[in-house]
């Protein structure tokens, strides 16, 4: 691994998780060369909380930035801070801590009893909706500028509601703008068609993203250009019954905080 790789691994929570009311699954790649990747999700009572951060660059600053940004928002959430006001604290510990650095990132808040989501966007990639084996939403908004730079926000919380089974895909740039050998992009709709026709087959979700992760490699022609993350969760009824997960990502050094 390199030195990033060491420290976030250490800090990033199993890749899959699954209760009577929601099923949480990760990915990350590539594992042990994580350059400002990185994710984050816990349950605190009938909450789900969720985030994920894309720091800017590809080296062992980009991940103590990530790092920075997982810390101080597991600080504020524990604090019972609001999502505004924790990105507000992110961008002030990154800016404090390592200079001329950001991140984007979204964090979630999604109510398991009801299925109300409330997120705030960070200069980051919106999350996609998937319903019944099609996207009926891009939780699309003007997002609040990157954390780090110190710059105001303008748009704060958003809000919307989930219907039973809705799945929730958060995703980094590496995902999307993966390039061919000939500059062809992954892209958004190849990403959604992928995921859409992998639930259609009853497909789990570690296993989804798992495939997922080897069909942007084998865009790629096994190099990535960048960290690919992707993030799903699906909220679930408590009648339905909880997937059996296996954890999906590599074997690595990790301790799942709450």
């Amino acid at each position: 691994m390199t030195l990033s790789a060491e420290v976030l691994w250490n800090l990033l929570p199993p890749g899959a998780f699954a209760d009577d009311r929601v099923v949480v699954s990760a990915a990350l790649e590539p594992a042990y060369e994580v350059g400002g990747d990185a994710y984050d999700y816990a349950i605190d009572g009938d909450t789900l909380h969720v985030s994920i951060f894309d720091a800017m660059g590809h080296d062992t600053a980009a991940g103590l930035t990530a790092t920075i940004a997982i810390g101080s928002a597991r600080t504020s959430r524990r604090q019972g801070t609001n999502l505004p006001a924790t990105s507000e604290a992110i961008d002030a510990a990154i800016a404090e801590q390592v200079t001329g650095r950001f991140a984007t990132g979204v964090l979630a808040d999604l109510d398991l009893r009801t299925g109300r989501l409330a997120w705030v966007n960070r200069g980051h990639h919106p999350p996609l909706v998937i319903r019944g084996g099609r996207q009926v939403a891009t939780l699309t908004s003007v997002p609040d500028p990157p954390m780090g730079l110190g710059l105001d926000l303008s748009t704060g919380l958003l809000h919307y509601q989930l219907e039973p089974a809705d799945r929730l895909l958060f995703y980094t740039d590496g995902i999307i703008e993966a390039q061919s050998p000939d500059g062809e992009p992954f892209g958004l709709e190849r990403f959604i068609d992928f995921i859409i026709r992998r639930e259609a087959d009853g497909m789990s979700a570690p296993e989804t993203l798992r495939r997922l992760i080897q069909a942007i490699l084998a865009h790629q022609r096994g190099r990535l250009q960048d960290d690919a993350t992707v993030l799903t969760a699906e909220w679930r009824t408590q009648r339905q019954q909880p997937l059996i997960l296996e954890r999906s990502r590599p074997t690595a050094p990790h301790e799942a905080t709450q």
